[in-house]
């Protein structure tokens, strides 16, 4: 098995982020790949491109009102859909709430008229609710910041709904199941209503926003919100509203989505990918063009889909599931740099990168601690303490990139897995440990290069972005390449042996983990511990801040942008794949779901609480890891994690970004200067006479 316990999404179909179902209509017999099929499929992609595109409208709200690219926008809507049909059912609603009384009993036997008018006025006060009580307050925050909380919304939501309901509901369509015939074909009569829908909804957002004066003051707040100001627009006020109408609309669109798409909620919560493509393609304010963008990203991936079933030689892969990167990066490469230009008020500071001090004698004083429990502990110490130190290495690798240069990456688990699946296929190929892993890993520092490329243009949000579609076509279109895996189930890893030492961590009963991985491990965590520190204290840590503070102040000190973001991209890809490999040889077998997406988000996640951008938040990351130190010393059993664990990381990410965001090591550093400072100083004693 290649799932461990506290692995994200455990238990769950494999995220296929923009997985809809594919058209199965009843008519006997394949069609021969003639252009009056291929046809048939873009037609029957019209219900799944209209998810896309109204998920993509209601990001583009948000975006104009708040400035924030909400990533939990579909998780939201797939919440509210698991609470519709709740309520439908039982008459309760069901509050996003884990650990306490949650149902609220409104109705014996509510009709669909009153179920759809509650859940409408529900996801409205939903979102009035996320703008007052976390977005606003980021208004004047970085961008990691905002990222960040939707990131924590995003966890918090999806296990909330993982939590509440194990199956889903009773689904009752709402839009008719007939068929008609279109090219000889059949196709369902809800997915053409569907796609009606969201273009009489395009129609009605395009009308409010350029012939009223709400979409008025909404485009000039968005345009500048300075001189929205100064002309006397609360940009505040226009968010609220904002938020309360995408929110509600997330929960009506994947309500009547249902019937398309299946109600899974990590599936269901990566639909974001393809609506931020058909979002950027719009430029992140065109309705109409994010409209047809959805429609023609669904309607692509239904044709690449029956092109897979028809051609015998295209590869048994995620095609479909690419297509919105290839969006994502086209749009970025061509306009990158004009999106994120706003006039925006002043921004907040980033996370505090006070020079690393004494990093030597600490690291090498938790490297003995570490090796102590190692050669005494029993073996659920061994096993936290080595997934401890994989975890911090994988941590360090968003500090430097994220931590040190403010470029948000959401892909450290798919250079992870092309580092693991790389050194399978280099020891099967004759290669030995180390040079295997060695070699897959600066096969992984290359790729880091090439994906961040995009950065070069683009930062924030918009980065977080590209490297989100690049993350999920990694996964989908190489993860899934039998050619490159070994085999689409599971991957076999080889164990790693230098001559006649054994290092794996395969062993029989309480044997199990062998100690000898878990010490490969620390050795792999403190090198890497101080290069990382090394290179923040040199030359290029302090370019990388420079880039950090202000891209223009750093170019017109004579810092090389261009070589910053890339160096920290290689840097960071280098230091995701060393994790991989000893992630493979940990999980002993490999799949593309042992990579998933969301792993890079509850990543980034742990690294944050714990402070994203010093080494020692690496550290400290690495015992807050699932399964990890801190879990297992407060009486945590390996083989059953916290079911409220990705809850609860959610929702302090939530806390931590908007009340501190230096992290937990920020909050110690300065409780620790403050103990220092209001230490009473010591009053020299008076000479004898």
């Amino acid at each position: 098995m290649d799932r461990r316990p506290g692995d994200p999404g455990s238990g769950r179909r494999g995220a296929a982020a923009t997985r809809l179902s594919r058209p199965d209509p009843p008519d006997a017999g394949p069609l021969e790949p003639t252009i009056t099929s291929s046809l048939a499929y873009l037609i029957l992609g019209l219900g799944g491109g209209a998810v896309i595109a109204a998920l993509g409208l209601g990001v583009v709200i948000t975006y104009r009102s708040a400035n924030v690219v909400n990533l939990a926008h579909a998780a939201i809507g797939s919440f509210l859909a698991f609470a519709f049909y709740e309520f439908r059912e039982t008459g309760e609603l069901v509050l996003p709430l884990v650990a306490i009384p949650h149902r609220i009993p409104l109705l014996p036997r509510p009709t669909v008229i009153t179920a759809v008018v509650v859940i409408v006025i529900y996801g409205a006060l939903l979102g009035l609710l996320l703008h007052v009580l976390v977005f606003s307050r980021l208004q004047r925050a970085p961008a990691l910041a905002r990222v960040v909380a939707s990131i924590g919304l995003f966890l918090y939501v999806w296990s909330i709904v993982g939590l509440e309901w194990p199956v889903a509901p009773n689904i009752r369509p709402l839009l008719p199941r007939d068929n008609v015939v279109v090219l000889d074909r059949l196709i369902g009569v809800d997915r053409l209503i569907l796609a009606g829908l969201v273009l009489l909804a395009t129609g009605l957002l395009w009308l409010v926003s350029t012939r009223t004066r709400f979409g008025a003051a909404t485009t000039a707040a968005a345009e500048n919100r300075k001189g929205a100001l100064l002309l006397g627009i609360d940009p505040g006020r226009l968010a609220a509203w904002n938020w309360m109408i995408a929110t509600a609309s997330a929960g009506i669109t994947m309500v009547l989505a249902a019937q398309v798409v299946s109600l899974d909620p990590l599936n269901n919560a990566l639909l974001i990918v393809p609506a931020v493509a058909a979002a950027l393609l719009g430029g992140l304010r065109s309705y109409p063009v994010v409209a047809l963008a959805g429609l023609g990203i669904g309607m692509l991936q239904s044709l690449l889909l029956s092109l897979q079933a028809d051609v015998d030689w295209l590869p048994d892969i995620g095609l479909q599931q690419g297509v919105p990167f290839l969006i994502i990066v086209a749009v970025m490469a061509v306009r990158g740099q004009s999106l994120p230009t706003r006039g925006v008020l002043r921004e907040g500071r980033f996370p505090l990168a006070p020079e690393p001090r004494g990093v030597a004698a600490v690291a090498v004083g938790l490297a003995a601690v570490a090796l102590v429990i190692l050669a005494v502990g029993d073996s659920d110490w061994r096993a936290a303490v080595t997934t401890s130190a994989i975890f911090a290495t994988f941590a360090l690798s968003v500090i430097v990139v994220t931590g040190f240069v403010g470029q948000i990456s959401l892909a450290s688990y798919a250079f992870a897995g092309v580092a693991a699946f790389s050194m399978v296929k280099l020891t099967n190929a004759g290669l030995g440990f180390p040079v295997a892993p060695l070699l897959a890993v600066l096969l992984t520092g290359a790729l880091g290069v090439v994906v961040g490329i995009p950065a070069v243009k683009v930062r924030g949000l918009n980065l977080a972005i590209v490297t989100l579609g690049a993350a999920v076509a990694i996964q989908e279109l190489l993860f899934k390449w039998e050619w490159f895996v070994g085999s689409i189930t599971s991957t076999e890893v080889p164990e790693p042996v230098v001559g006649p030492i054994d290092l794996g961590i395969s062993a029989s009963g309480d044997a199990y983990p062998r100690a000898a991985f878990g010490v490969l491990c620390i050795i792999v965590l403190l090198l890497a511990a101080l290069a990382v520190a090394n290179l923040r204290r040199g030359a290029t840590g302090l370019r990388w801040l420079a880039v950090r503070a202000n891209e223009q102040a750093a170019a017109a000190a004579g810092v090389d942008v261009r070589w910053a973001k890339l160096s920290s991209f290689a840097v960071s890809a280098t230091l995701a794949g060393a994790a991989g490999c000893l992630l493979a040889y940990q999980r002993v077998t490999i799949s593309a779901d042992s990579f998933q997406v969301f792993n890079s988000l509850s990543l980034l996640a742990i690294t944050f609480l714990a402070g994203i951008a010093v080494v020692s938040g690496g550290l400290t990351a690495g015992l807050l890891a699932p399964v990890g130190v801190l879990a297992i010393a407060l009486g945590q059993e390996v083989g059953k994690p916290s079911p409220y664990q990705f809850a609860i990381s959610g929702l302090l990410l939530i806390v931590v970004t908007v009340v501190y965001p230096d992290g937990f090591t920020g909050l110690a550093r300065a409780g620790w200067h403050r103990l220092r400072r209001d230490r009473p100083v010591p009053v020299a004693a008076a000479p004898a006479s």
